[in-house]
């Protein structure tokens, strides 16, 4: 598994999507699909996050990869198959902020590691508090840009305290790597720097809750 591991994320890397699924097909358990997602395209999006971390791969090619596994994870867990994170709602939004680009990264990148998220797309504050709250959404992910939106959370989470919610909110985004407190100090309960993080975070949260 190790040899298809790193000939994997290297055709994610290269965009190479043939190999990419011929290596998914040459690896396929019908018996427990969900063995490919934790043992080959989890750990190939971990590590491409990484590589992006520390300036050794583009943001083109960590978007490419999750999209390519995006579509991957078709094969791997058809819609009759069962969804491995079981019942727990996640969710991922903007909040007041324009900025789309590393909420579809990270959409896609969950989305790949079997993880059945929902779009809620650009919100204010108010609508989003009412959308977890009618959903009962049990993790919500925010991605911002800009500062002012990354302040706006603090308010989101007092809102949601007074409806008694017990979403737990991942927040990720430029304000955040540069102030490493800045997720403390607006309430939230985790902090991603990339769609690798937001992966092993939103793992961790669904184990805890099952």
């Amino acid at each position: 598994m190790e040899d298809r591991l790193i000939k994997f994320k290297q055709a994610l890397l290269d965009v190479d999507r043939v190999t990419a699924r011929e290596l998914i097909n040459a690896g396929y358990n019908a018996h427990d699909p969900s063995q490919i997602i934790e043992q080959l395209i989890v750990p190939a999006l971990e590590d491409i996050g990484t590589l992006w971390e520390h300036a050794d791969a583009s943001l083109s090619q960590v978007y490419m990869s999750a999209r390519i596994c995006e579509d991957l994870i078709d094969t791997v867990l058809p819609s009759s198959s069962p969804n491995p994170t079981g019942q727990t709602l996640v969710a991922i939004a903007l909040l007041d902020d324009y900025h789309a680009l590393g909420k579809i990264i990270v959409y896609s990148s969950l989305r790949a590691s079997g993880i059945d998220v929902q779009d809620l797309g650009r919100m204010t504050v108010e609508e989003l508090v009412r959308q977890v709250v009618d959903q009962d959404i049990k993790i919500l992910l925010i991605s911002v840009l800009m500062l002012p939106s990354a302040l706006k959370i603090k308010e989101l989470k007092k809102q949601l305290l007074r409806e008694n919610s017990a979403v737990r909110i991942v927040v990720g985004g430029a304000p955040f790597r540069f102030d490493k407190q800045l997720w403390q100090e607006v309430g939230a309960d985790a902090m991603g720097n990339n769609s690798a993080d937001a992966i092993k975070v939103a793992h961790k949260m669904i184990t805890e809750m099952s």
